[in-house]
């Protein structure tokens, strides 16, 4: 049975979109606001989130092509494979980007549960009754929670697509409001004084400069993440060689106007050093605008879009493994289909079990940079480049979509994602490096024991 009859195609443009929208925000801006008017000064924190969002555009034009051409589940693992050939190098890298998912896709998935769990402790610290039971967890308060929070969201993935699209235009009506209050709040509050307040900042094109945007855009970029996720539910979109495009752009342009015009309304609400020093940058900010019983109902919509987020996260990500599977290049256990809700079912719970383990394991800001180290060369630069290729190859055919002013948007891409990759920090990268040398190591002896490429003709 082929893929597109396993797989059931219930997802529209709107349940599409919304699934990559609640994906995008989660928990993020929420919690990295801070790190960027830190990095930043200030306003110029909106540097920062301009400069995320223009990856995510350039980015977005590759992923759109690429879906739009091959809708199949797994995303990436598909483009990987076919621009590099899926009988030689195409193998390899397509392993490669399994490999890394088999980390990065459960840290993602860790760091929105950690990120739902870290920021519920506002509503811990106004509440006694919670501060006590959140005492009775320990020292691991937040692992637990964590945890308790991916096991919810495995069970409302347990059934088919058509409900989780539904579920999903909730969870994005839930952000998408959350925002537009706070725009709401700082508009009926703002001071353009205090908003753009450059006092003690020496703006000037050096190095320095271009560190700090760096560093500031690895957090804007983050919360950028997941524009493209539709693509891995390529399998499952009805009409993808438009709605995917659709997707993707409408994602991008629609978050990033809500990014910019929350960081000018908590800017314009908050003096840029308190809150460059602030835990819960969005309660504090309903707080200071409402009061208190209002702070905490944002709180609680806050968290509602961080479960939105793993949620959105968890699907995507579950279809990786089962692309893999399918084309026999990962444990065939994971290609099963459920039987009556046609959804890979086991490549589901055990990306859920995964992202328990990390979530167990780490804390939240240990997993955001290695999770953009690990995807930047081999997801990211790999598909710039391999669209390059495929370009070449398809040559003149027409195809559903064709990204403008080609090639400068994929040239930029890559660029863009070289620096947001030594942005992260030596450590980062040198985890990552390790980890693809790892997958290298495996896959050569998986592969000469199973005697595929580059052992194949040896073997004869």
């Amino acid at each position: 049975m082929s893929e597109p009859e396993k797989l059931e195609r219930g997802l529209g443009l709107i349940e599409a979109t919304s699934l990559n929208m609640t994906f995008m925000v989660g928990i993020g801006p929420f919690v990295v606001i801070p790190f960027v008017i830190q990095a930043m000064g200030g306003p110029g924190s909106l540097l920062a989130w301009a400069a995320g969002a223009a990856l995510a555009v350039l980015d977005g034009c590759i992923w759109a092509e690429l879906g739009a051409a091959m809708p199949q589940a797994g995303g990436s693992y598909v483009y990987l494979r076919e621009a590099y050939g899926p009988e030689r190098w195409g193998r390899l890298l397509s392993f490669l980007f399994i490999w890394q998912t088999l980390f990065q896709g459960p840290l993602s998935i860790a760091s929105g549960a950690l990120g739902f769990a870290t920021y519920s402790r506002y509503l811990v610290e106004k509440s006694s009754r919670l501060a006590g039971a959140f005492a009775t967890l320990g020292t691991h308060g937040n692992n637990v929670i964590a945890g308790a929070v991916i096991v919810l969201v495995v069970v409302l993935l347990y059934r088919r697509i058509t409900e989780i699209g539904r579920i999903s235009v909730v969870f994005s009506v839930i952000v998408i409001g959350t925002i537009l209050w706070i725009i709401w709040g700082g508009a009926r509050h703002f001071d353009a004084h205090r908003a753009f307040d450059f006092s003690g900042q020496n703006w000037n094109l050096s190095w320095l400069m271009f560190g700090a945007l760096g560093h500031g855009t690895v957090q804007t970029i983050y919360s950028y993440l997941g524009y493209y996720n539709v693509c891995n539910l390529g399998g499952e979109m009805k009409s993808p060689e438009k709605n995917i495009p659709r997707a993707i752009f409408i994602s991008i342009l629609g978050i990033t106007a809500l990014y910019l015009a929350m960081q000018v309304s908590i800017l314009g609400v908050i003096p840029w050093r308190e809150a460059g020093q602030s835990s819960f940058i969005a309660s504090t900010f309903i707080e200071r605008v409402y009061g208190g019983q209002w702070a905490a109902l944002a709180t609680g919509l806050i968290l509602v879009t961080a479960l939105g987020s793993v949620f959105s996260a968890m699907l995507g990500y579950s279809r990786v493994p089962y692309a893999a599977a399918l084309d026999g290049n990962f444990f065939s256990a994971f290609a099963r289909v459920h039987p009556t809700k046609r959804f890979p079912h086991i490549s589901l719970v055990a990306v859920g079990a995964a992202a328990i383990v990390f979530s167990l394991l780490f804390s939240l800001f240990s997993v955001i940079r290695a999770i953009l180290a690990m995807r930047c060369i081999i997801q990211f630069v790999g598909q710039g480049v391999g669209l390059i290729l495929l370009r070449r190859r398809w040559g003149s055919e027409p195809r559903p979509f064709r990204m403008w002013l080609y090639p400068v948007p994929v040239v930029f891409a890559i660029a863009g994602w070289i620096w947001i990759f030594q942005s992260t920090g030596t450590r980062p990268m040198l985890w990552s490096l390790a980890a693809a040398t790892a997958g290298i190591l495996v896959y050569l002896v998986r592969a000469r024991w199973q005697r595929q490429w580059p052992f194949e003709e040896t073997a004869r």
